[in-house]
């Protein structure tokens, strides 16, 4: 008995997926208005496979992603005390919008008051890390968080492959 051409999918060998691929090329925005702590982050990320960008405020930030619709960046660092634009305004902004809602946010702050923290959830952050920052700690969330969004955007893409074979197959003929 021969192998018919629509082998299923299971039957074939699994690409091996590494952490390696889960972060290459991927873009990390550190948002912070000030520059020692930017070089920290910057300094704690550098043995990823990523590339940093810093923004100084919030209000930079925003430009940045805005002028990047179709690069943006895979993961946001954002200090929530800063001036012109908080972090907490930034979040919000960026979750209320669309095109930039599935852009994971960890919120960098030195503030641990439980107002704080409650007001970074409804302001809809992703995760947070606390000042000083503790090296190990974020590497690890950030690692994750970049997986969950590498994850996110396979699924996405498998699903409007499905759709796409789903209408052309049943595109025309429907009654």
């Amino acid at each position: 008995m021969t192998q018919s051409a629509s082998t299923p999918a299971s039957a074939q060998p699994a690409p091996q997926v590494t952490e390696e691929m889960d972060l290459r090329g991927a873009t990390i925005l550190i948002v912070d208005d000030n520059p020692q702590n930017v070089e920290l982050l910057q300094a704690y990320l550098e043995d990823l496979p990523c590339q940093t960008v810093a923004a100084h405020d919030g209000l930079e930030a925003i430009r940045y992603i805005e002028d990047r619709q179709h690069a943006a960046p895979d993961l946001i660092l954002l200090d929530v005390m800063m001036p012109r634009m908080s972090g907490f305004e930034v979040c919000k902004k960026l979750k209320e919008d669309p095109a930039t809602r599935a852009i994971p946010i960890m919120m960098v702050t030195a503030l641990n008051e439980l107002g704080d923290i409650e007001r970074g959830v409804e302001s809809g952050t992703d995760d947070f890390v606390t000042k000083p920052v503790n090296k190990l700690e974020l590497v690890t969330r950030v690692k994750s968080l970049l997986r969950v969004r590498h994850l996110k955007r396979e699924l996405d893409r498998t699903m409007a492959y499905i759709q796409d074979i789903q209408d052309h197959h049943h595109g025309p003929h429907r009654g």
